[in-house]
């Protein structure tokens, strides 16, 4: 057994911005593959200037002004205009043969887009901004959950698992919260990431920068519209092939498959787009409906041994080379089904940590009702959660689940707004609004669990 203490984590004041490249060194990428894809990109993009084509891929002028120059030697580009602002300023375009040899180069790689960042450089950054680095505590939980209404011993849990920064498994009956909790738990590390758009590993690009998944925090950034005029702009302090983002939260649901969890090849995009895992480096991946994944959930688990286990993934490319990947993510598995139900207890002891997510007491179900009521400036009556409670919960035997409050909220204003009327929580109104609602919802399986709650 490992006694050796680990020091308290500290919280980082912010994301650590990866260096400007400063010589050709830091660009990092093989011979040919740059000025490849500068002739790929006048190909898909047209004539540009060359501070709107560095701004393209994302490196600094002076990278590709010697492959500018060499271009214009041998007549691949030619120069269409000036703007008068010295080479930067250049419209440059391809000639015939640049387009033809631009034609060649998008048949066996037609990858463009922003210069990738080697693997290697990648994988320090994850490192250096791994959430295991930053400090989760009392305050932090608090803030991240103050929008839901939860019991004290679930809290006290809910903190150090997170705190920890390794695996979660949230279970329990359905509409409890638990998907709501996994979407609050990045919040609490509080602060930003630096990805790159690309990765750059074995001969191969892997598409990182997920617009749908990453969240930009760009605003030293000029916009698109301000970078095509003949103005140039200052880079930023930092290596432009990286985004500033809020850090991710992935999720993943029944639609999940083992194959999902691989890079993905796109022929005619030419890079790999980057498994959800990848993406979720830095951030929270959440396996949400686990167990009603058309993959075993003794599989899935089988695939997250390693990573869970060591810290690293290793996805394979076409050709069936093996990249080592950082994994630096908190994975959290939620289901509704009995854990013990879903795999044997050797696997969920590689999961660090099991809460349940219990149906709300009274008195926690009346304050998410009385909070609906505010957001939607319905006035509150307590009266009004002791009647739903008599004639449904206790005489219809429905179990009270944490959805409920904000489900038929929402049910009373769609029938004000029917009857051209403002909602309330009178006795016809919500008579109704509960017919509407629970007429479908399951009942309990004994009287062991009628409403004591």
């Amino acid at each position: 057994m490992d006694t050796t203490l680990t020091p308290p984590k500290e919280r980082t004041a912010g994301p650590l911005q990866p260096p400007p490249v400063k010589e050709m060194e830091d660009v990092g990428l093989p011979g040919r593959f740059l000025p490849d894809l500068i002739l790929k990109t006048f190909y898909v993009r047209g004539a540009l200037t060359g501070d709107r084509l560095a701004s393209m891929i994302r490196l600094p002028f002076w990278t590709l002004e010697e492959h500018l120059v060499e271009f214009q030697e041998r007549q691949i580009i030619e120069v269409l205009r000036s703007e008068g602002l010295g080479r930067r300023g250049y419209t440059f375009d391809l000639t015939g043969e640049g387009r033809a040899r631009a034609r060649v180069l998008m048949e066996t790689a037609p990858y463009v887009g922003p210069a990738p960042v080697p693997m290697e450089e990648y994988a320090k950054g994850v490192e250096l901004q791994s959430i295991r680095h930053v400090h989760v505590g009392p305050a932090e939980v608090e803030k991240g959950l103050d929008h839901l209404v939860l019991d004290a011993e679930t809290i006290e849990l809910i903190g150090p698992a997170v705190n920890a920064a390794r695996s979660v498994f949230l279970f329990g009956e359905p509409g409890n919260g638990k998907t709501t909790i996994s979407e609050a738990v990045v919040n609490m590390f509080g602060d930003q990431i630096f990805i790159p758009y690309a990765v750059y590993a074995d001969g191969q690009v892997i598409q990182l920068f997920d617009p749908v998944t990453h969240h930009p925090i760009d605003d030293d950034l000029p916009s698109a519209e301000e970078q095509s005029g003949p103005v140039m702009y200052p880079p930023p302090g930092y290596d432009r092939r990286y985004i500033r983002i809020k850090r991710p939260m992935v999720m993943a649901g029944g639609e999940l498959t083992l194959e999902q969890l691989e890079l993905q090849w796109d022929a005619e995009a030419g890079f790999y787009q980057a498994p959800p895992q990848m993406k979720a480096n830095g951030g929270v991946f959440v396996i949400d409906d686990f167990g009603r994944q058309r993959t075993a959930p003794k599989d899935l688990l089988n695939r997250w041994m390693v990573p869970l286990d060591r810290g690293i993934d290793f996805l394979t490319f076409r050709s069936g080379q093996r990249a080592t990947i950082p994994f630096a993510t908190l994975v959290m598995f939620a289901t509704n089904l009995n854990p013990y139900e879903l795999v044997d207890e050797a696997f969920l002891r590689r999961i660090r940590h099991k809460i349940e997510i219990k149906s709300p007491e009274p008195v926690h179900y009346s304050e998410i009702f009385r909070r609906q009521c505010a957001r939607r400036d319905i006035p509150f009556r307590a009266e009004a959660v002791d009647w739903i409670y008599r004639e449904y919960y206790q005489k219809q035997g429905i179990h009270p689940r944490g959805c409920h409050p904000v489900d038929l909220v929402s049910e009373l204003v769609d029938l004000a707004s029917f009857l051209s009327r403002k909602p309330d929580l009178s006795i016809d109104m919500l008579e109704q609004a509960c017919r509407s609602y629970f007429v479908s919802m399951p009942k309990k399986p004994n009287a062991e669990e009628s409403h004591a709650q």
